[in-house]
């Protein structure tokens, strides 16, 4: 473990700030990239004095939200015209009435705010998120803010983390690694059983 732990913080010193950029917007697009493998490492390398602490959080909270408005602007432009016409069409493969569609979109446009907002703290949630706020069409410049105000919080607690337990590195990383393979497991056991 103490050899993964290892490259991990090495790999994320030598992509430096750009790196943890880009790895970010994945996190926050489809892609199924943890934060916690960007962020927590670089709030130890600013605890050692490798990287400088805002600027690690400034490049990685910038990132989520390129992500984001990536999966905001795709569901937006081109997934809202269609899939209503898709579920009327093929609801039984999909398992979805344009009722439950709807109901979606009423929850959705009253809860908006605080979906937004929480919905950064949650693994995968967080990849999701953006695909609602796209096709109900939520004030985009409302979804920047309220994902900026989420996954900042997120980064800033992630680094907090990196920074104030970096002598107990080994285990920290231990916990987070089990908790992203322990969910990613259970998302796809639970996406199959649905199937």
């Amino acid at each position: 473990m103490h050899e993964i732990i290892d490259i991990i913080v090495n790999f994320v010193g030598e992509l430096g700030y750009t790196g943890i950029f880009f790895m970010m917007v994945l996190e926050s697009s489809f892609f199924p990239f943890p934060s916690e493998v960007a962020m927590i490492p670089a709030g130890y390398l600013a605890s050692i004095g490798q990287m400088n602490f805002a600027i690690a959080f400034l490049a990685g909270t910038a990132g989520a939200l390129i992500g984001a408005s990536i999966n905001y602007i795709l569901w937006y432009k081109l997934w809202a015209p269609i899939i209503k016409t898709l579920i009327n069409k093929y609801w039984k493969y999909f398992l979805i009435k344009i009722e439950h569609y709807e109901r979606t979109e009423i929850y959705f446009q009253k809860h908006w705010v605080i979906t937004t907002f929480l919905a950064r703290f949650v693994t995968v949630i967080r990849q999701l998120i953006s695909l609602p706020a796209g096709v109900f069409k939520m004030n985009f410049a409302k979804f920047l803010f309220y994902t900026w105000l989420g996954a900042g919080w997120w980064n800033l607690l992630l680094m907090w983390v990196g920074y104030v337990a970096w002598e107990t590195w080994n285990l920290v990383i231990a916990g987070i690694l089990f908790v992203v393979i322990i969910g990613t497991i259970y998302y796809f056991v639970h996406k199959n059983k649905k199937k």
